[in-house]
């Protein structure tokens, strides 16, 4: 009988025990709002001192994040530090930090090693971690287990080590952290267990699998699924456009049929943290054992392809009204990844900023939800959200809805500018300055 076990499943089930969310983010944040939320103390780690500095005085950096329940979390005892010896602490630590691509398209561990890496001289005996970050089937297993262990442990009998993938959907007002079921699959019986007792508190239901790898695949089937579906659906859009059909028209039908089908939407491409690039994480790793995921990548590429699309469909429109691409001026109409998010996070958008600037467009944006274009990795641009008002989409040669987010003012829009470019689907009757895109 493992008393270290029973020890650490007995505070988790008590609420005694403390939490520990390293990277507060998308993710991050919202898990430490809900354990803060039952009872539980909660430290939050991590290495923006710009982050904490805000936490610290019960501000939120997230737009869909309301500044009311951080402070409402800082007053129920939750602290958020960049000091990582501190991990010691927390009788959990869960691991919230992004697993992006390289730039050959390859799974990019270095924030979740590096992570591990600050944590390790702290562990101590009768804690267990979580990753929740989207991974390849085999990280936990392949680069957490050998690093825990070789710090002294021995994962399932004095720690404990879990996957538990995340399932936050930033701006959906249906689902919130508590009640979207929450997969989790452990390296061993006793580990599942504790990671169990771990989630059980704060979510309403949570799934065990019988290992972290089904777990991690579970993760990528969720998101290359919604991939290989927004795929195929950005192909229709291009066949119906050359028909001279209204997709968008052709969805609504399809999806009266009460069985089979379900709707996906098309865009200028896709955006997020997750689906343009969870899909690789298994192609990478499916190359490993001899396979090539033919299907997944034909969809990876349709997406990809569609900010192209787009400007190609702005170019055509403006040069039939005898104007050419090069020196117009062009107002992007929301750049965060989905509608009513702040999140930009492989945003579609920007590639088609990106791609009109490359062709000499002035371009400019307006987005409610981002003031200001913030510093990504990948991307620069040093500019402010325009305020929209009749006189300000009336001067631009071209407005392009990118992002449709519901402060937008449709109607003033469709009154006021000289073309509308629209890749949403947002204006469903036609008008003289539309072109759906």
């Amino acid at each position: 009988m493992n008393k270290i076990k029973q020890e650490l499943v007995r505070r988790f089930n008590e609420r005694t025990a403390t939490i520990g969310i390293v990277g507060l983010g998308y993710v991050g944040l919202p898990l430490v709002l809900r354990f803060c939320e039952v009872g539980y103390k909660v430290i939050g780690f991590d290495i923006d001192r710009s982050k904490i500095d805000l936490l610290e005085q019960g501000k939120s950096y997230i737009d869909h994040i309301k500044s009311a329940s951080v402070a409402q979390a800082r007053e129920a005892g939750f602290e958020p530090t960049t000091d990582f010896s501190r991990a010691s602490e927390p009788d959990a630590l869960i691991l919230c930090v992004p697993t992006p691509l390289s730039r050959h398209r390859e799974p990019d561990l270095s924030f979740v090693l590096d992570t591990v890496a600050s944590l390790l001289p702290n562990l101590r005996e009768g804690q267990v971690m979580s990753l929740e970050s989207t991974t390849y089937p085999g990280t936990t297993d392949e680069e957490l287990l050998p690093r825990i262990e070789k710090s002294g442990f021995k994962v399932g009998e004095n720690y404990f080590l879990v996957y538990s993938p995340e399932r936050e959907d930033p701006g959906n007002e249906h689902f919130t952290t508590r009640t979207i079921p929450k997969v989790c699959g452990g390296y061993s019986a006793d580990c599942l267990e504790v990671g169990l007792a771990l989630y059980g508190q704060v979510i309403d239901k949570v799934v065990p699998v019988s290992s972290t790898r089904a777990a991690e695949l579970t993760k990528l089937l969720e998101n290359i699924q919604r991939s290989v579906n927004i795929g195929l659906v950005n192909e229709m859009k291009m066949i119906a456009d050359k028909m001279d059909i209204d997709i968008f028209e052709v969805i609504d039908a399809a999806k009266t049929k009460p069985f089979g089908f379900t709707a996906y939407y098309p865009g200028p491409g896709i955006g997020g943290h997750c689906i343009p690039i969870d899909p690789f994480y298994l192609t990478w790793k499916a190359r490993e054992y001899g396979l090539n995921t033919h299907f997944i990548e034909l969809a990876g590429e349709v997406n990809r392809d569609m900010p192209k699309w787009v400007v190609e469909k702005i170019a055509n429109a403006l040069n039939d009204r005898q104007k050419a691409l090069k020196g117009s001026r062009i107002l992007a109409l929301g750049i965060a990844y989905k509608r009513d998010v702040d999140d930009m996070r492989e945003s579609p958008a920007v590639e088609v900023m990106e791609v009109l600037r490359d062709k000499g467009v002035a371009i400019e944006y307006s987005d409610p939800n981002v003031p200001v274009f913030p510093k990504m990795r990948e991307h620069n641009f040093n500019l402010k959200s325009v305020e929209l008002t009749p006189e300000t989409v009336a001067s631009y040669d071209c407005v392009v809805l990118l992002t449709d987010h519901s402060k937008f003012d449709y109607e003033m829009i469709r009154q006021n500018a000289k073309l509308v470019i629209d890749t949403r689907g947002k204006f469903r009757e036609s008008f003289d300055t539309l072109v759906k895109a």
